[in-house]
């Protein structure tokens, strides 16, 4: 289905600017349509995203490090990219996205991937791409039904 809007915005990479993001990303599901409880994923999702941006790719002598939103409302779902210019963590470790290390602590599996597996758990869709940052790309479907229904399977534009 076509993009319908796009909103783009960049915070400082810094703590205090979450919940404002938070707060936009809300209103946004909530004129959806989007369910409370999926909004509330919807929020922890990129709030760990945000997080790992802020915790991890910069220096923390770098105080010029930014955040850049990205939020594409399609008719179906709702697309957020959160990007960094920094280094938040090896690209090549992404694949620990869907297993957690029973070998490690609760804090260890939080300082190191745990905000990744709750994106994967909370969103339907989840990419990550490394260039000159990292980007955490992740998806929501509106009509969890359909999603359920279609898991697996290729979708196809001749529907």
């Amino acid at each position: 289905m076509g993009e319908m809007d796009t909103i783009l915005f960049t915070i400082p990479a810094k703590p205090d600017y979450i919940g404002v993001v938070r707060l936009t990303i809300s209103g946004i599901a909530s004129r959806m349509g989007f369910s409370f409880d999926d909004i509330e994923d919807i929020k922890v999702a990129v709030s760990e995203a945000i997080t790992n941006a802020v915790q991890h790719a910069y220096p923390k002598e770098d105080d010029k490090g930014q955040v850049q939103i990205k939020i594409r409302v399609f008719l179906d779902r709702i697309d957020i990219e959160v990007a960094d210019n920094g280094q938040s963590f090896d690209i090549n470790d992404t694949h620990k996205l869907n297993s957690l290390d029973p070998t490690k602590s609760f804090e260890q599996l939080t300082e190191g991937g745990l905000g990744l597996y709750l994106i994967d758990a909370l969103m339907d869709n989840v990419s990550i791409t490394s260039d000159t940052g990292v980007v955490v790309h992740m998806s929501k479907f509106l009509n969890k039904g359909e999603v359920g229904q279609n898991a697996g399977k290729i979708y196809s534009s001749q529907d």
